[in-house]
C-alpha cells in the first residue's frame, strides 16, 4: 500500500462517505429540514459547508452537473434552512445511520473511536490550497460523537480528493461531459445514470462524445482507444498524487492502520444494498480485497 496510499484510502473512506447521497436516515433529515426533493437535499447537504453561496459556485465545485440542476435546488434551499442548520442536520443524520448500520457495539469501540482521531488527522493536515470544498469542510468545528467525528474527516478527506481530481480534469483540458464519458467508457459508471442524473440533454452527451473521438480518446463505439486509456490512467495517477499528502502527514504505518479501521465499515457499506450497483462515483462492491 506505500506506493498507493491515496487510491488504497479512498477505496475504503469513500463507501463510508457515501452514506450521505443513499442512507434513508439522511433523507428523512432533508424532508425535515423542508428540502424540496432528493435533489434539493443533496444540494443543501453537500453545499452547507461553503455557506449560502449563489448556484454558479456550486456548479463550479461539483463540476459535474449541468447548472440547471443546481439552480433547481439553490438558493431555493436557504429559504427553508440555513447552511448551520443544515450541517447540524447532516451530522445527526450520519450518526444514526452509521450506528444503525455497523451496530452500537461497533460505533461504540475503542477501534471505532481511534478511526476517527486517525482519520480527523489526516483530515486537518490536508494542504487544501486551491481546494474550495475540502477547505470548507476542513474548517468545520471537530465533532464529539466519534461517528459524526469519522464522518466528517472522511468528508474532508473526500472533498480534498474531489477537489484535487476536478484541477487534473481542467489540465488535461476534460470538461464536466468529457470526464463522464471516459468515466462510462472505463465501465466505472453507467452511461444513462450518469447523464439523466446530471441533468445533461443528449445533444451536450453527443457534442462532447464528438469531441473525444476528434482527440482519439473513443472509438466510434464509445469505447476507450489506447490513447484514452492512456489520459484516464494519467488523470487517475495525477489524482492520486494530488491526495497523498495526509497520508504522507500521517505515516505509513498509522495510514496502514486506518485502511484496516475502515476496511470491514467500507464491506458492510458495500454490502447493505445501499449504493445503486451503478453509482456515478465508480467504487462496486470488490474494489479491493479484505486485508489486501
Amino acid at each position: 500500500m506505500a506506493d498507493g496510499m491515496a487510491r488504497a484510502l479512498w477505496e475504503r473512506y469513500e463507501p463510508v462517505h457515501d452514506l450521505v447521497y443513499f442512507a434513508p436516515e439522511v433523507r428523512r433529515a432533508a424532508d425535515a429540514l423542508g428540502m424540496r426533493g432528493y435533489w434539493m437535499g443533496y444540494f443543501a447537504l453537500r453545499a452547507a459547508p461553503l455557506g449560502a453561496v449563489p448556484p454558479s459556485v456550486v456548479t463550479s465545485c461539483f463540476y459535474v452537473f449541468h447548472p440547471d440542476r443546481v439552480a433547481r435546488a439553490l438558493p431555493d434551499a436557504w429559504q427553508y434552512a440555513a447552511p448551520g442548520d443544515v450541517l447540524a442536520a447532516r451530522l445527526d443524520a450520519l450518526d444514526a445511520a452509521m450506528t444503525g448500520l455497523f451496530g452500537p457495539d461497533t460505533v461504540g469501540s475503542a477501534d471505532f473511536a481511534e478511526a476517527a482521531d486517525l482519520a480527523w488527522e489526516a483530515a486537518a493536515a490536508a494542504d487544501t490550497t486551491g481546494r474550495v470544498l475540502g477547505a470548507a469542510n476542513q474548517a468545520l468545528e471537530r465533532p464529539e460523537r466519534p461517528a459524526a467525528r469519522l464522518w466528517q474527516a472522511l468528508t474532508t478527506l473526500r472533498e480534498h480528493r474531489g477537489d484535487s481530481h476536478v484541477a487534473v480534469l481542467v489540465s488535461q483540458g476534460l470538461g464536466p461531459v468529457e470526464a463522464m464519458l471516459l468515466k462510462t467508457a472505463a465501465d466505472e459508471s453507467d452511461e444513462a445514470f450518469l447523464r439523466e442524473t446530471r441533468k445533461w440533454e443528449q445533444a451536450d452527451w453527443d457534442a462532447a462524445g464528438a469531441r473525444l473521438r476528434e482527440r482519439g480518446l473513443l472509438a466510434a463505439d464509445g469505447a476507450l482507444t489506447p490513447a484514452g486509456a492512456v489520459v484516464r490512467t494519467e488523470v487517475e495517477a495525477l489524482t492520486d498524487a494530488a491526495a497523498e499528502g495526509p497520508w504522507t502527514a500521517l505515516g505509513p504505518d498509522r495510514t496502514a492502520r486506518l485502511a484496516g479501521l475502515l476496511e470491514p465499515l467500507a464491506h458492510a457499506v458495500e454490502g447493505s444494498g445501499l449504493l445503486p450497483p451503478a453509482n456515478p462515483v465508480g467504487v462496486t462492491r470488490g474494489s479491493y480485497a479484505v486485508g489486501g
